[in-house]
């Protein structure tokens, strides 16, 4: 059947930490992982999808070990993990259960911080890639563009956005936890992407003094720092502006580490031992983990900011069980949308196959009655139109009937053995269409 074909192959913050997530980091490039995947033997379509928090693979293939395993060593290459390691931090979905999967991230039921709206986006991007490189066909133009439906039906219909943070304000509740009121606070910011411009519109609502950002990019860094009438610095000034700062939050998506232990050492005899709190949301990390082991450093990575998110999990959990309610729905009408394109094929052979009965028996009527008038002979033509119809009824009713996907094929099979659909012929036998007794 056409849904066991779906495929879902990845990795997200819930199989895998951090450590494992950050050495198979794609940097949020789509396009060069998925014009690799297309040439794996096997998958018809495909979809790339990074993040910081999940790297997935969205196919429609043969469910064969072999494509199977060639995405996933192409996703854990360079990782020096074995293949029961890579399996066991790797999750597989397929059929029901993959259209489920898609629906819930696109929906923001699968993120670290449930209800925030950015993987919709990234998704959309992945799409938007995967479209204009030819990857994908019929089955995921379909199946992506209702999961957007699907996300847009639940953000209509509950309040999982409402009570939702994104994980760059997950990052200010956890300042707050660590410092207290933030008022007068001066925020570097390592990195000009939507992480950090979301960290700065959340931190100056909190009354912090000064922000700076620290880009590699300079002119990049001068452009947001203007928006926030903050300060801007090059990445190279960034140990420097540490030692004025009180809040660090990193998010540069640099492949290296941006700030050693040994690089804040001597800085914090300049500062005095002012107590600095870091919050690396790369991935991989940008922040040295031996930074903790400092005086004074609170030092905490996209894992931690975990804790926070259980501040209001209560009420959008509520809103969650509704959303997945629809999701459900969403996913049996898909199911059903998918069982019809298979059955397409064999319904319309079908028709098909009758309508040619039909016509042969009503050209050989005709032609031994000449007699007839012309309203006469369309009366015939009506009569044999509505008996085939009445005839296929039930047989297309009985192709469409059966629970499980098991008996759906069996079904089919039956009809189209039945009606001698794959033996080739015509359907008249060499007797005109006769009874053989």
């Amino acid at each position: 059947m056409l849904a066991e074909r779906i495929v879902c192959l990845g990795v997200n913050h819930q199989t895998a930490p951090v450590e494992i997530r950050e050495k198979m980091a794609f940097s949020g490039d789509c396009l060069t992982p998925l014009v690799q995947i297309k040439e794996i033997p096997g998958c018809d379509e495909c979809c790339f999808l990074s993040t910081c928090n999940r790297v997935e693979v969205l196919l429609v293939a043969e469910p064969e070990a072999a494509t199977i395993n060639a995405v996933r060593d192409f996703l854990f290459a360079g990782t020096g993990l074995s293949s029961a390691e890579t399996e066991h931090y790797s999750y597989l979905r397929t059929g029901r259960e993959a259209v489920n999967h898609v629906f819930r991230v696109a929906s923001s039921l699968d993120s670290m911080v449930l209800g925030e709206p950015q993987i919709l986006g990234q998704l959309k991007d992945a799409y938007r890639v995967a479209m204009d490189n030819k990857a994908t066909g019929p089955i995921l133009h379909r199946l992506l563009g209702k999961s957007f439906s699907v996300a847009k039906r639940i953000r209509t219909e509950t309040s999982i956005a409402s009570s939702a943070v994104s994980i760059s304000y997950a990052a200010v509740q956890l300042a707050r936890k660590i410092l207290g009121d933030l008022t007068g606070k001066t925020v570097l910011l390592a990195g000009a992407g939507e992480m950090a411009e979301l960290a700065a519109e959340h931190m100056l609502a909190q009354g912090v003094g000064k922000v700076v950002v620290a880009n590699r990019t300079l002119e990049r860094a001068i452009s947001l720092a203007r928006r926030f009438d903050g300060e801007a610095a090059s990445l190279a000034e960034l140990a420097p502006k540490l030692a004025e700062a009180d809040i660090l939050i990193s998010s540069t998506g640099s492949p290296d580490l941006v700030l050693r232990r040994e690089d804040m050492a001597p800085l914090m005899r300049q500062r005095y031992n002012r107590p600095i709190f870091l919050i690396d949301i790369a991935v991989p990390r940008d922040l040295d983990p031996g930074l903790n082991d400092l005086d004074n450093i609170y030092l905490y990575d996209i894992d931690d900011l975990q804790q926070v998110v259980e501040v209001n999990k209560g009420e959008r959990r509520r809103e969650a069980e509704k959303a997945e309610r629809i999701v459900e729905e969403e996913v049996i009408k898909f199911l059903q949308w998918l069982e019809n394109m298979e059955l397409a094929p064999t319904i319309t052979e079908l028709r098909h196959r009758a309508d040619e009965l039909r016509q042969a028996e009503l050209n050989r009527t005709l032609a031994a009655l000449p007699e007839l008038t012309p309203e006469q002979r369309k009366a015939v033509e009506k009569m044999g139109s509505a008996l085939v119809n009445k005839l296929l009824h039930h047989p297309i009713q009985f192709l469409k009937s059966g629970d499980r996907p098991e008996d759906k094929r069996r079904n089919l099979m039956t009809l189209r053995r039945i009606f001698g659909l794959d033996n080739g012929n015509n359907g008249n036998n060499g007797n005109n269409g006769a009874g053989s007794g």
